[in-house]
């Protein structure tokens, strides 16, 4: 397998009997995933597209042997869901839930961390690892198995790139939305340290935006740490200062979080920037 899910990954689906989570979790299942158990209070010991639901999270572990969680729990109960998956041993936790308020995010994150499990998102599209397994709301015929792995602040840039990438033949190892929250479970280095690791990913691909510091972050930690090459877009180019666009941390604030800025930081560390987003795929296909 590639990073983080793959056909060993034993997915256990919080807040699975809602719209979202009974939709997506039979995308997923129909996508090969192993879906094995949901949790919805009140609803145990019922089944939902032939999955068993179970009241609590650490029932579904002892039960399953669930490895990794996807959260579509509404917004005001989403941190404590987060927070139960870390307690009952859960080491992979992917938060699709949007409006997560960030001071929730500030002790949620510090817990994940804490209980050595890892967080993808708030607010992400979750991640998929091309003929193995997806988690989240990934469209999935639009992957194919191959050596990019994707790494991404934003999930319709995911969508645009990974299309394009595919259109060209150039598969992708793992694709990954982190979130555009201001505050998220992982950051830019964490993932590109993960594929700088991973013998499956020979080139990578990071979709940045305005706000923020962590391309900025990113570009040291290829500059000190990567051998992989990477290319790299940064989306927001024409937004104006003070303007939050789209995403919570999308926002430029004064001399800080600009998309040149980011862009010119990225390229004195080596790393090839998109003009355009479908670029991306014409960059990459010069590397492999």
């Amino acid at each position: 397998m590639s990073i983080l899910v793959g056909s060993d990954t034993r997915l256990l689906v919080q807040g699975i009997t809602g719209r979202e989570g009974a939709f997506h979790t039979e995308q997923m299942l129909e996508y090969g995933t192993q879906v094995v158990a949901g949790v919805t209070p009140g609803k145990g010991g019922e089944w939902i597209h032939s999955v068993p639901i179970f009241d609590t999270v650490s029932r579904a572990v002892e039960a399953t042997g669930a490895n990794t969680s996807a959260i579509y729990v509404p917004a005001p109960y989403a941190a404590d869901a987060i927070i139960e998956a870390a307690l009952a041993g859960i080491k992979l936790i992917v938060c699709i839930t949007e409006g997560v308020p960030a001071l929730d995010m500030v002790r949620v994150v510090a817990f994940v961390h804490s209980q050595g499990a890892r967080l993808i998102g708030p607010n992400c599209p979750g991640l998929i690892t091309p003929g193995q397994a997806k988690v989240g709301i990934m469209p999935a015929h639009i992957h194919r198995e191959g050596p990019v792995g994707v790494v991404s602040r934003s999930g319709t840039l995911t969508y645009e790139v990974v299309y394009a990438l595919t259109n060209r033949s150039i598969g992708q190892s793992t694709a990954i939305g982190i979130g555009g929250d201001m505050i998220v479970g992982s950051r830019f280095v964490d993932i590109l340290e993960l594929f700088e690791n991973d013998a499956q990913t020979d080139v990578v691909v990071m979709i940045g935006e305005i706000g923020g510091g962590e391309e900025e972050a990113a570009a040291r930690f290829v500059t000190d740490r990567m051998t992989k090459p990477v290319v790299a877009f940064i989306a927001g180019q024409t937004a104006p200062e003070g303007k939050r666009m789209g995403h919570a941390g999308a926002i430029i604030s004064g001399s800080s979080g600009g998309a040149e800025a980011k862009i010119q930081v990225l390229r004195s560390a080596g790393v090839q920037v998109a003009d355009y987003p479908e670029q991306i795929a014409d960059l990459v296909a010069g590397l492999l």
